[in-house]
């Protein structure tokens, strides 16, 4: 007999209670157990007033950004109606059937203030990192970086030639953010290069095409990753360029090391970081393996030797030809040995011309000038440390596991929605990049962390 439901009238008084209705194996339950505000809570306190009427809780509000950020909840006003409506978002936020939700408009107007000014989500962002210390799921023997893309909230049809373009004619936020970062390593000055378009309402996201798809506007997210559980130890912005990912992974590995003490025995990346500066600041510097090809534009087209067919003596400080000749420095020998270090860091390594001309192999070496030379850079020996490791074992298993970093941005474009930023300028990337990262620790604390019985 099929059922009908009765037309009864709605019962003045309810026993309700909202801990029993969210289940126990819920990913907010599991997190929980991880999320204490108290610290940032103390760090906030000094950005607000000691009288007048009290605010809405800034952890109700974090609460708030960090279930929109595990759940790929992009919008704030559509955050606030979830939350209204979602028992298990209530229950995280502390909030009960009757509590009233802030208003989306709160959100903009403390992170443009408050929040920004506290540095908040950065160090929310490290708060979580170190409950994955503690919890041990951090090692620090290997770290893997690399860059991912992300769209910039800017309109590809709009850019301007930068000839057009003036701070005067696109006086918002995001230019003022553009402006004070032209010194930047990480943005307006990570390269001499002219952007070929420049967005009016985000100058500081770069057009690029580097994904060799569409050219849009972006912005890069710099991944630091202890390949142990994938656990990000470091989040940063920069402009999608080689050299800017370089100084933001730089930056990240030393920010590592001051504020937490890891200091990683080897680190895994791709050929962007496999530069001669990069390489020699690994090992000069910080005595960290380069597992890492290196970046090398020796080879040549035309079937002549390459740098590599040139075998270098450190003892004597020369080259060898294939010929059985040598290249030096200089062609005279000084009474004090000279090493002359050229502008753009290297050292410049001459053949004779007289072995040069009657050298059976001229064709084959420098058909077309008078004598070979060989440029040597001042870290060359890093380069070689990482040729060597490329030949090992740990290299391969290193290459392995650097795809874990790949797949912390497979997740957050695919499952937390990140594939195109919501907020302007750097500082808006910034505090996305950070609410992220925190987001994907907090996850990986839920999975890796049993529940105590």
């Amino acid at each position: 007999m099929m059922g009908k439901q009765s037309e009864v009238q709605a019962a003045l008084f309810y026993e309700f209670n909202l801990e029993e209705h969210v289940p126990q194996n819920h990913l907010l339950r599991l997190i929980d157990r991880f999320v204490d505000l108290a610290s940032p809570r103390r760090q906030l306190e000094p950005f607000y007033s000691a009288i007048g009427r009290p605010s809405i809780d800034p952890e109700l509000m974090l609460r708030m950004l960090l279930v929109g950020y595990c759940f790929g909840i992009r919008s704030e006003r559509r955050l606030c109606e979830e939350v209204h409506l979602n028992l298990a978002y209530r229950w995280f936020c502390r909030l009960d059937l009757t509590d009233a939700v802030p208003d989306h408009s709160t959100f903009s107007k403390n992170r443009h203030g408050r929040f920004r000014e506290s540095d908040l989500f950065r160090k929310l962002f490290e708060h979580v990192l170190s409950r994955c210390i503690t919890e041990g799921l951090v090692s620090g023997e290997a770290f893997g970086v690399d860059a991912s893309l992300i769209k910039a909230d800017a309109n590809r049809e709009d850019g301007i030639e930068p000839k057009e373009w003036s701070s005067a004619d696109h006086a918002s936020r995001a230019t003022s953010e553009y402006l004070d970062t032209l010194d930047d390593a990480a943005f307006g000055a990570a390269t001499p290069v002219v952007p070929k378009y420049i967005s009016p309402s985000d100058p500081a996201a770069r057009w690029s095409a580097a994904d060799r798809g569409k050219a849009y506007f972006r912005y890069c997210t710099n991944y630091l990753v202890d390949l142990d559980h994938a656990i990000i130890v470091d989040v940063e912005p920069s402009a999608p360029i080689r050299q800017a990912e370089n100084k933001a992974a730089r930056d990240m590995i030393e920010r590592t090391m001051d504020r937490f003490g890891l200091y990683p025995a080897r680190l895994a990346g791709d050929t962007g970081y496999g530069s001669a500066e990069m390489l020699g600041w690994l090992v000069y510097e910080h005595g960290i393996e380069p597992h890492i090809p290196v970046f090398d534009k020796s080879g040549r087209r035309d079937g002549t030797f390459t740098r590599s067919d040139f075998r270098y003596d450190h003892t004597q400080d020369v080259y060898h030809c294939p010929g059985g000749k040598q290249l030096h420095q200089y062609k005279r020998l000084f009474k004090n040995p000279r090493d002359t270090i050229c502008s753009d860091g290297v050292r410049r390594y001459r053949a004779s011309k007289h072995d040069c001309e009657v050298c059976p192999l001229k064709h084959r070496c420098v058909p077309t000038e008078p004598a070979r030379k060989i440029l040597r850079s001042i870290n060359e020996g890093a380069r070689d440390m990482a040729h060597d490791i490329a030949k090992t074992d740990a290299y391969v298993i290193s290459r392995c596991q650097r795809k874990k970093v790949e797949m912390l941005f497979a997740h957050l474009k695919r499952i937390l929605k990140l594939d195109r930023l919501r907020l302007r300028g750097p500082n808006g990337a910034r505090d996305e990049f950070h609410l992220a990262a925190t987001a994907q620790n907090l996850r990986k604390l839920a999975k890796l962390v049993p529940v105590a019985v």
